[in-house]
């Protein structure tokens, strides 16, 4: 297929191998803030998956071979059609994921600077030479590509969760096979449309669009020719995955649910952390996985906390994404609205207390009331659950030890956020909290150069910053010999 620079990045079959591949089986993409059908998608299923796997190996041996400042050229050229076509990117991205336009364009955005960020990264792969026991011999390690690399992304983040593995995988040298969210195909496949624009050899970046989950989760996690999988999605799964993955012993990355502490002190600027909650907590309609999960607020400043809180969430308007001045979109879908309520009405029935919300949205479909609630202890189901909805459940505390304490007493270790303005506090938080990435004074911290990823079940290795190389690198030691004969 040929392109032109106007065509629209509204595409519906998967890209293999530099072709767009139809199947005669096709699934629906849904508005979420809707129902109503965007398009129908190409529904391939193992067989194409294989293909995939491999028009990647095929193309693996030329791309590795070429040079770290040719795949950089090709990782500009690919910035840069992203950011001159963002706002198609974001209006495609809100009609099938459903945020609001302006977080849409965010994303985007945000997307985009890992592709920009591992440009430069491509031309910082370096190896070194290490002092030899002997007068005969020199040590040497260098690092090379892994291989074929194959990923699925989640809906939450159509676009940014797949540059976020892509870039990095590009950059070393890896060739790239992706199975977007059956939600939400349509980033993944104008990404990979902008891809072949910008000059990318057939079978370096290949997207598999499959309703079927599970068959294709098997052949890339399975696959022989498949040296690295990456897959950023719930722990339940992940584990499986991992499981999969241990039959051939691939490399793995894995970034996966998380239940974020969000702690205020006594001695925080209230109104700095109001801003943070709402920015931490609400976007997305708190469909992201380092959103804040729990409000630890310290007993002095539960009221006042409350009361700034409520008034700040009462304003945020709720509806369509396109919609002007929308700030909090729909779920999902129905599914995922209904799970929310149940964890509300739960943690209502054992005795929190309802501040705001607190029930569907009179928009009906999948859009939910931002919610309040106070009184929430931390061994209820909301305070235990990853609850992707925009409800906010306070709990007391009373001492820094107690807060520590209970922000950790949970088996994920993906974000924490606090507020304080005491140094010393900081850094003994800091240091307390079982989280690879801490807030402090901040509730949004993910950007390209910072390595992203938790501890304990939230996930296993980091995306983003030079880290985010090392991934997909293997390093390999050279020891040569007879240098004195």
């Amino acid at each position: 297929m040929s392109f032109e620079k106007n065509a629209s990045l509204l595409l519906s079959d998967a890209y293999v191998g530099g072709t767009w591949v139809s199947s005669p089986s096709r699934f629906a993409v849904h508005n979420p803030a809707d129902g109503t059908v965007i398009t129908q998608v190409s529904d391939g299923g193992a067989e194409l998956a294989i293909a995939a796997i491999h028009a990647a190996k095929n193309a693996s041996d030329d791309w590795r071979g070429q040079t770290a400042g040719e795949r950089s050229r090709l990782l500009r050229h690919w910035f840069e059609l992203i950011m001159q076509n963002q706002d198609e990117l974001a209006r495609i991205m809100t009609l099938e994921q459903g945020k609001p336009l302006s977080e849409a364009k965010g994303e985007v955005a945000y997307g985009a600077s890992f592709v920009e960020w591992f440009a430069e990264e491509a031309k910082r792969v370096y190896g070194e030479t290490i002092p030899s026991p002997g007068s005969d011999k020199r040590i040497l390690v260098i690092k090379q590509p892994v291989g074929v690399v194959t990923a699925i992304t989640p809906w939450n983040f159509p676009s940014s969760m797949i540059t976020r593995k892509a870039a990095p995988a590009l950059a070393a040298g890896c060739t790239f096979v992706l199975r977007p969210a059956s939600q939400t195909p349509l980033s993944a496949l104008a990404l990979a449309y902008l891809a072949d624009l910008a000059g990318f050899p057939p079978g370096v970046f290949n997207v598999v669009t499959s309703l079927n989950a599970n068959e294709v989760g098997k052949v890339f996690t399975e696959h022989p020719l498949v040296a690295k999988f990456s897959f950023t999605g719930s722990t339940a799964v992940g584990k499986k995955l991992i499981a999969q993955c241990a039959s051939t012993v691939k490399r793995v990355s894995m970034e996966l649910g998380g239940n974020a502490p969000f702690i205020v002190f006594d001695d925080a600027d209230l109104d700095a952390a109001v801003r943070g909650a709402i920015a931490s907590k609400y976007r997305n309609a708190g469909q992201t996985c380092v959103c804040a999960n729990r409000f630890f607020i310290q007993t002095g400043v539960m009221d006042a906390f409350v009361s700034k809180l409520a008034q700040a969430v009462s304003q945020l308007k709720v509806g369509k994404g396109l919609d002007k001045g929308v700030e909090v979109g729909p779920l999902i879908n129905a599914k995922a609205m209904q799970a929310v309520d149940n964890l509300v009405q739960t943690s209502i029935a054992q005795g929190a207390e309802l501040v705001l919300g607190g029930k569907p949205h009179p928009l009906g479909g999948s859009f939910y009331s931002p919610t309040i609630l106070k009184n929430v202890t931390n061994d209820m189901p909301i305070a235990i659950e990853e609850i992707f909805g925009p409800v906010a459940p306070l709990i007391p505390f009373t001492t820094e030890e107690e807060a520590v304490q209970l922000a950790n007493d949970t088996p994920f270790g993906l974000a924490a956020y606090f507020y304080t303005r005491d140094i010393g506090r900081m850094w003994r938080v800091s240091e307390g909290l079982e989280y690879g990435m801490v807030g402090i004074n901040e509730g949004i911290i993910s950007n390209a150069a910072a390595p992203f990823g938790g501890m304990k079940e939230s996930g296993l290795g980091r995306e983003g910053s030079r880290h985010g190389m090392d991934e997909y690198l293997e390093m390999k030691y050279l020891c040569v010999g007879g240098i004195d004969s």
